[in-house]
């Protein structure tokens, strides 16, 4: 039932993960489709807010040719038409401001393309569309432009110019249009499209330098001898970091039984001297492998580093390294608020649980009394507050703990919760069973008891289990669950005050008086060890059967788990005072003919002159 619980619970998990893991697609197709949208209704204001300033320019250009042909003498209409363009300017400045506005809203949901070097770097990024290009095709474009001049071996770097149009700024290189950067370029950029045009044709100008210098004969050779000292380098490191370790392990096995003579711990042999070389000899071997593949890992970006193509490739690699040492930097540097955090809690918390520990150590001490509560309580009663304050600080620190609001990290806690529930359950019942009989104070260590059939002294009560020495030096370990559900006799809980009454029957005939039997029972408890003189002893006759009458002595003791040898001790005396007193033990039936069978009584109690009785034999004649 236990793996049914924990395959469905599994299973759960995994479903709940796929659908969360759906909800998490549906929400990004959902943010994607509404940056689409965002867009789309960006591009359609666009196109108004363009056709707008085309009307405006047409109608400014007008105005500016009025004004031009007007005389000087006309003041009146040339200050009018002046206004008609100061307003013009304003509402083009107003409409720029309204575009920005709307770029710095999608500036965190507009998807960019960049515009790759020569080198597979990139160079700038593209945001908007241009006429009927959009961005990812004008991106592709200028990167083949690019790429073409670069491979153009009369190409030179003055040949690029910058030539201003109506609406656009273009970077040309003779007759061909490299890129055209627009308005709305320069507002993706928070740059006037000068200024935009003027860094981007560095930009571009520098990537093809950069990129004719390094492809060049000299550069290509240097670069070839250069990776070719590399490897020698690397070949010279791995074959001498194979002859130190080399040299490392002979000196390893060279002190075998000298130095190297094992590790005891305690009595225990942890390594003897062989097992100790073997396991320095694999250290010494997996430091070997660890350093050479290090220092291939070193020197393989170093070697793609030489290349402009293969450049990107040491980054990467030095990235595998560099990235999650950063992560974890910069993760422990956040983190130390919260550990700081968690470090006060768990000081508060431990010296709560001193003051507890200090209470529980004065009731155990019988130093603190309080009412109802006795001192065996302390301890168990210690650790169910020990665990209830550790399980409040969990609490406490959990929300502080890095990743604690994941749904993974919080998925695994309520796996683990369940499996522990289901997978314990056993042991939670014997746990609530043994506090349960700490409480009900059933008994203590050293206490004789006899649970169920199990008679024997209490040497250890746990949260799970009570373990019996009998007395037959038998250790048994009765679960608590199965004491809460089996009867328990305490024989040592009232003895040390009131005294147990240790019992045994005697059954003798009826030809012995009883009150001749009583004493002589009670004087053999009075000769036994370990049965108090007070109270008496005393006799109980607790049956008249056919052929005896059963005789019951009691007697008081304090010791109650030395039942076993008062037992043997008083059985011996019993024998001894009946022998002493002339009564045979005949019980439970015995036969005799007392005209002519041997006394039962040993011949120790018997007189010097005792002779066995002969048979009495009457024949009597008929007439």
């Amino acid at each position: 039932m236990k793996y049914y619980c924990s395959f469905f619970l599994f299973v759960l998990l995994i479903s709940s993960s796929f659908f969360d893991a759906t909800a998490q697609s549906d929400s990004t197709s959902k943010t994607d489709s509404s940056a689409q949208k965002a867009l789309i209704d960006y591009q359609l204001r666009l196109a108004e807010i363009d056709t707008q300033r085309l009307n405006d320019s047409i109608v400014k250009a007008a105005l500016e040719e009025q004004l031009k042909s007007l005389k000087t003498t006309d003041n009146l209409k040339k200050e009018e038409l002046q206004q008609q363009l100061e307003a013009l300017n304003q509402k083009d400045a107003k409409r720029i401001l309204a575009k920005k506005a709307q770029i710095d809203s999608l500036r965190h949901t507009v998807k960019s393309f960049p515009v790759l070097g020569l080198f597979n770097d990139t160079l700038f990024s593209i945001y908007s569309k241009l006429g009927s290009f959009s961005a990812k095709a004008r991106a592709a474009a200028i990167t083949e432009r690019i790429n073409n001049l670069a491979h153009n071996f009369s190409f030179k770097n003055d040949t690029l110019q910058l030539l201003k149009t109506e609406s656009t700024v273009d970077i040309v290189s003779g007759e061909e249009i490299i890129m055209s950067i627009s308005e709305d370029d320069a507002l993706w950029n928070n740059l006037p499209a000068q200024q935009l045009a003027e860094q981007l044709k560095a930009t571009i100008s520098t990537e093809i330098k950069h990129y004719k210098k390094e492809t060049s004969l000299i550069t290509l050779a240097e670069e070839v001898a250069l990776a070719f000292l590399v490897l020698l380098v690397v070949g010279l490191v791995i074959f001498y970091l194979n002859k130190l370790f080399r040299f490392f392990a002979q000196k390893i096995k060279a002190q075998e039984n000298k130095r190297l003579n094992g590790f005891q711990l305690k009595n225990y042999t942890l390594f003897d001297a062989s097992r100790q070389v073997n396991v320095l000899l694999s250290a010494n071997t997996f430091l070997k492998w660890i350093t050479i593949l290090l220092s291939l890992y070193i020197a393989l970006p170093i070697l793609f580093g030489i290349f402009p193509w293969t450049q990107n490739f040491a980054e990467q690699l030095f990235g595998y390294i560099l990235t999650p040492v950063k992560k974890i930097a910069f993760s422990f540097w956040n983190f130390l608020p919260n550990l700081i955090t968690i470090a006060v809690i768990i000081i508060v918390f431990r010296y709560v649980l001193r003051g507890i520990h200090f209470l529980k150590q004065e009731i155990e001490d019988n130093k603190l009394h309080l009412p109802g509560f006795y001192p065996d309580w302390a301890n168990p009663t210690y650790q169910i507050v020990k665990v209830l304050v550790y399980a409040f600080m969990v609490v406490v620190i959990f929300p502080y703990l890095p990743g604690s609001d994941s749904p993974v990290f919080q998925g695994v806690s309520v796996f683990l919760g369940f499996l522990f529930t289901f997978g314990s359950a056993g042991s939670l019942s014997n746990i609530i069973a043994g506090l349960v009989l700490t409480y009900m104070r059933l008994f203590k260590i050293g206490d004789r008891v006899k649970i169920g059939e199990v008679v024997g002294d209490v040497i250890e009560k746990s949260m799970l289990v009570t373990r019996v020495r009998t007395t037959k030096n038998e250790i048994i370990s009765i679960p608590n669950s199965t004491v809460m559900s089996s009867h328990t006799i305490n024989y040592s809980s009232d003895a040390p005050e009131k005294g147990l009454i240790l019992h045994t029957t005697v059954t003798l005939g009826y030809d012995v008086p009883w009150k001749k039997v009583h004493k002589t029972l009670v004087d053999a408890a009075l000769r036994t060890p370990n049965l108090l003189q007070e109270p008496i002893p005393f006799v109980l006759q607790t049956s008249l059967d056919d052929f005896y009458v059963s005789y019951q002595l009691n007697a008081y003791t304090r010791e109650p788990n030395l039942q076993s040898k008062t037992y043997s001790d008083l059985h011996q005396n019993i024998q001894d005072a009946c022998n002493e007193n002339d009564i045979e033990i005949l019980s439970p039936h015995y036969r005799a003919e007392r005209d002519g069978n041997q006394s039962t009584i040993p011949s120790d109690y018997l007189g010097k002159d005792y002779k066995a009785p002969g048979f009495n034999v009457n024949v009597k004649k008929e007439a």
